[in-house]
């Protein structure tokens, strides 16, 4: 991961205009085909998930298992770093709790209110595979921001566009697509942002999902930074 990488002026900037924001590059080819590679390896993960047996699209995902393999644990605190402002930003908008400026210390608050379990992972799509809109909760305390790295070369596959969709109250939703290439992320809102209105800011809903994939692999890396219950 390079300064370059992350802009967080530039970052802050469309995440308050559009709700989502791309990264530089954040992990090499070499490091996303090492992380690729641990898919295979059940003891890294603590659950798996085949989403068409729940309605959540087609496809498959796992959640790691503590301890975070290298170099996520570093890259998990650099991104949380940089983005808590913005998100205490957005709480004192909507009138919410803000959050701590450092990661261990989401992570204690998590483990007070009860969500113990880790929360990064790992998406799998073949052909035909597909994630429904959605929204990653896990417990009453969310933090405001998530971010999804490609870890596959889009030359590997077709499809598969990573999708956002915002609702505005009494307005018809808007989609996004984030043109996203190997070891970049998306950062992008987990639930809600605030946008400025005539009578002072209002909620605007987002949901996030991958279009059908039509040939090839996708694999991507999913960090959270709030805990599951």
């Amino acid at each position: 991961m390079t300064d370059t990488a992350l802009d967080w002026p530039c970052i802050a900037a469309d995440l308050n205009a559009q709700g989502w924001a791309l990264t530089g590059p954040l992990l090499t080819p070499a490091t996303c085909k090492a992380l690729q590679a641990l898919y295979d390896q059940p003891e890294r993960f603590r659950s798996r998930i085949v989403m068409q047996r729940h309605g959540f699209g087609q496809g498959e995902y796992q959640y790691f298992a503590d301890p975070l393999p290298d170099p996520l644990p570093r890259l998990r605190a650099h991104l949380y770093e940089g983005l808590a402002p913005v998100a205490d930003d957005w709480a004192a908008r909507l009138g919410r709790p803000g959050f701590p400026a450092q990661l261990d210390e989401l992570t204690a608050r998590c483990r007070a209110a009860g969500q113990t379990r880790p929360t990064s992972l790992m998406l799998r799509y073949g052909p035909g595979d597909y994630n429904r809109l959605h929204q990653d909760l896990y417990g009453e305390l969310v933090f405001p921001l998530q971010a999804a790295i490609l870890l596959s070369d889009p030359a590997e596959f077709e499809g598969g566009e990573f999708v956002l969709v915002e609702q505005k109250p009494r307005s018809q939703s808007q989609a996004h697509v984030a043109p996203l290439k190997q070891g970049q992320a998306v950062i992008f809102a987990v639930r809600e942002r605030p946008v400025a209105g005539t009578r002072g800011d209002y909620r605007v809903q987002m949901r996030h999902g991958v279009s059908t994939v039509r040939a090839g692999k996708r694999m991507t890396l999913g960090l959270i930074f709030h805990d599951a219950a």
